[in-house]
């Protein structure tokens, strides 16, 4: 045993008689031996975890150490089953590489159709415009369409039928839209 194990021991003891100081010195020393003891074990990105649940895990079982066996089985017996519980943890883990680019779609087609359908509503009376976005578009009914633009209902799919028919008119006349 070496002396800081004898001195986990003498501080777990300390801590069990209601010593607070001794308690935080404990758990200060126990985390650097627990961060080496998991960094040899474990990958990097767990390790911190790890020693957050071996801590818990002393704190909630700080009960059942007996001051008359030595400290550091005790101790070693706990992270050794965090140990087995991070590696059950990884084994979930998706095990995919992240790659150096990510793919993003290509948006050109989605851009330049929201181009030419612009322009295209430009083409349109301002009544027709806005009704054909409301209902077409933004997928309003006919009758939010009314409330909104003040038009009567019929008037709302009058605009709607004209409007669509002056775009298909203009799309016709029109070579380079896609």
């Amino acid at each position: 045993m070496t002396l800081a194990e004898d001195e986990w021991g003498r501080l777990m003891r300390a801590a069990q008689d209601g010593n607070g100081g001794a308690y935080r010195r404990l758990l200060a020393e126990i985390t650097i031996w627990l961060r080496r003891y998991f960094t040899r074990r474990l990958p990097l990105i767990v390790v911190d975890d790890a020693v957050q649940e071996t801590l818990m895990a002393v704190h909630r079982n700080r009960h059942t150490y007996n001051p008359d066996h030595p400290f550091s089985p005790w101790l070693g017996a706990i992270a050794k089953r965090k140990w087995v519980d991070q590696l059950r943890t990884l084994k979930r883990r998706s095990t995919d590489e992240l790659t150096d680019t990510i793919a993003t779609p290509d948006h050109e087609s989605s851009v330049t159709s929201a181009s030419v359908l612009s322009s295209l509503m430009n083409e349109l009376r301002p009544a027709q415009a806005r009704v054909i976005d409301l209902v077409k578009l933004q997928g309003c009914t006919i009758e939010d369409a009314s409330r909104e633009t003040g038009q009567s209902v019929s008037a709302v799919k009058v605009n709607i039928h004209r409007g669509i028919a002056r775009l298909a008119a203009l799309v016709m006349r029109t070579n380079n839209v896609e």
